[in-house]
């Protein structure tokens, strides 16, 4: 059976496949729209889970930009003749133009989660889906700043890390081995995170996400909600299996194909 006719991933957890630019920005919306409707059906009714938006200029390299051709025309004339009177036309140093690529400063919007305590409206914890602009200098540092700032705000925070490439949330401790790891730091340990971290051959890990005291914490099964944003997004039949995936390559190639 064709597996892109099929609405289920062919690996047990996330799909390395979707890390490749072309479909990452659109599963990173579906997939927070999912995580959101999965954090309200689990919420206590005296919270609501809030999508939010931020509004962010990313550094595109050169590979990720578009060549640009300048629209320079020369002028041709020719040069006066020993003893020719010059007047009237202008001398010009006759070049080609060097095509070369620009470094753009894009903007993205990038959803997150916030879950909020009533009646009195107070911030509880935020939740972020991780991109490849929060995993690299220099837009990195933006990220972490903001994340820091809130995190002195008395804040939880739950980063989710479903891509195999760019930099960790930083720690000071080594990370335990992964391909994917969900780090939840809670307001009253900020110098703390308690990690989750699964390999591209392991399902997605039941994560538990903090809020109020006294009140327990919440246990989502982030497969649900994968599954869920799989389908939603009709990957499936977008994802092309035969070509090698971004990351983690060869076990990950194998098993889209089958083998």
């Amino acid at each position: 059976m064709d597996r892109r006719a099929r609405m289920t991933s062919p690996f047990p957890g996330m799909d390395p496949y979707l890390e490749d630019p072309a479909y990452w920005m659109d599963f990173h919306a579906t997939f927070v729209n999912y995580w959101r409707e999965a954090l309200a059906d689990l919420l206590p009714d005296n919270y609501e889970a809030t999508i939010e938006e931020r509004i962010q200029l990313v550094t595109l390299s050169a590979d990720e930009t578009r060549v640009i051709r300048p629209d320079i025309g020369i002028a041709h004339f020719e040069a006066p003749r020993p003893g020719q009177s010059s007047a009237g036309t202008t001398a010009v140093l006759e070049l080609e133009p060097v095509e070369v690529s620009q470094v753009f400063n894009e903007e993205f919007r990038e959803a997150f989660i916030k879950i909020i305590h009533r009646p009195d409206q107070t911030l509880v914890t935020v939740l972020e889906l991780l991109s490849p602009a929060n995993k690299r200098d220099p837009d990195r540092g933006d990220y972490l700043s903001k994340r820091l700032a809130l995190l002195h705000q008395q804040v939880h925070f739950v980063d989710l890390d479903l891509l195999v490439g760019g930099h960790r949330i930083p720690t000071a401790d080594p990370l335990p081995r992964g391909d994917y790891f969900a780090f939840v730091t809670r307001s009253h340990r900020p110098t703390k995170c308690q990690v989750y971290a699964w390999t591209v051959r392991q399902p997605f890990p039941l994560v538990r996400i903090p809020l109020k005291a006294p009140d327990p914490d919440m246990e989502l099964k982030l497969g649900d909600v994968f599954a869920t944003a799989y389908e939603g997004g009709r990957y499936a039949r977008r994802l092309n299996y035969e070509g090698p995936p971004p990351a983690p390559a060869k076990w990950a190639a194998e098993k889209a194909q089958g083998k």
